[in-house]
């Protein structure tokens, strides 16, 4: 891993630059498109291919799209049936002229330096995929950890950090903070009709990727909480059927491809997950939602056998093995002590901290 702490890219002269097709999917999101839109035709990279794909909206987001695309001559509007998020980013992959793809979700937008920045970093670290830093966007507040530092990651560490989820180099499952090479995308797609698409498509692209360059300013500005968004309806049944077979697929990956020590790092971080849903679960006043804690402690439990070795990985402590085990044991007392920690202890351990700062 080698680390520069203030990252200053230079882009080549024009005659040498390339193409970026940026592959924009849109549905139902008239409030949004243009905001998302203006921020790609404002990018200080002007080598631009813009790929709007409205995906069989049913508001007035095609027509915007059609709007946009007379004002800027580098827009390309796609209309499909609907076919999901992953079917339309595959369109506009299949529809792209550039030597490189960016993905953007079309309620989001972005920096005016965000391309210009990741293709720099990529022609100075010779790199096929660029990842940045991105802000989450809040109604109330906006969370942005940025620095100038960028890491070059090599051989299998791209992916080795991916499965860590290492908070100093935030790789994550996202398609939209990455600027890829195609020829190392080849032929991979994104599984049609399905929800969290970017699990097993980011875990086998990172595998594919002998070298990465992460720069830590966000660039990609991502809206949470908007309404109607996917992400915004909490856990829902797609968890069992999307999420869950894709953590899992994930991990049949990583045992195919010879790390079982990164598959059982993954399945940690799975169980924290699961253990995280059936918390926020049995906490809801929602009786759909409560309804679901015995089948997530089901998928807890179907491997109890293989903890033991899960938990020896790097990534896992002592405690995070004892309230397991606790869980294991008992999910009631295991409420009772998260409760009580949640509720009680971390909350005096604050308080005596304040106090102490004060003094």
């Amino acid at each position: 891993m080698k680390i520069v702490e203030h990252f200053e890219g230079t882009l080549p002269p024009p005659s040498e630059r390339e193409l970026i097709s940026v592959v924009v999917a849109v549905y139902n999101i008239e409030a949004y498109v243009e905001r998302c839109v203006r921020s790609i035709m404002a990018q200080t990279y002007p080598e631009l291919e813009i790929l709007l794909v409205d995906d069989g909206s049913t508001d007035a987001s095609g027509k915007l799209c059609d709007a946009l695309a007379e004002q800027d001559a580098r827009i390309r509007v796609l209309h499909k049936t609907n076919g999901g998020l992953s079917d339309a980013r595959n369109a506009g992959t299949e529809a792209a002229s550039g030597s490189l793809i960016a993905f953007v979700d079309g309620d989001d937008w972005l920096e005016p330096d965000m391309y210009g920045r990741m293709y720099a970093a990529m022609c100075a670290f010779g790199a096929p995929l660029a990842v940045c830093r991105y802000k989450q966007v809040y109604k109330d507040r906006v969370i942005d950890g940025s620095t100038d530092r960028a890491v070059l990651l090599s051989g299998s560490e791209p992916l080795e950090q991916f499965i860590a989820e290492n908070d100093e180099v935030p790789l994550r499952n996202a398609a939209w903070n990455k600027l890829y090479r195609r020829e190392l995308m080849g032929e991979l797609r994104f599984p049609v009709g399905k929800l969290y698409e970017d699990i097993v498509y980011t875990t086998r692209l990172l595998e594919r990727a002998k070298s990465c360059v992460y720069l830590d300013k966000a660039g990609y500005n991502y809206v949470l909480e908007r309404e109607g968004s996917i992400m915004g309806k909490g856990l829902g049944e797609r968890i069992f059927t999307d999420q869950v077979p894709a953590y899992q697929e994930k991990e049949a990956f990583l045992r195919d491809i010879g790390r079982p020590d990164l598959a059982d790092m993954h399945r940690f971080f799975y169980y924290k997950r699961l253990l995280n849903d059936y918390n926020l679960c049995m906490r809801s006043r929602d009786k759909r939602q409560r309804a679901y804690c015995g089948r997530l402690r089901s998928l807890i439990l179907e491997k109890k056998e293989e903890m033991g070795r899960v938990y020896g990985c790097p990534a896992a402590g002592e405690n995070d093995w004892i309230k397991m085990r606790m869980f294991v044991r008992s999910p009631l007392l295991y409420r009772l002590m998260t409760e009580l920690n949640e509720g009680i202890l971390l909350p005096l351990k604050r308080k005596r901290t304040e106090r102490r700062e004060r003094q």
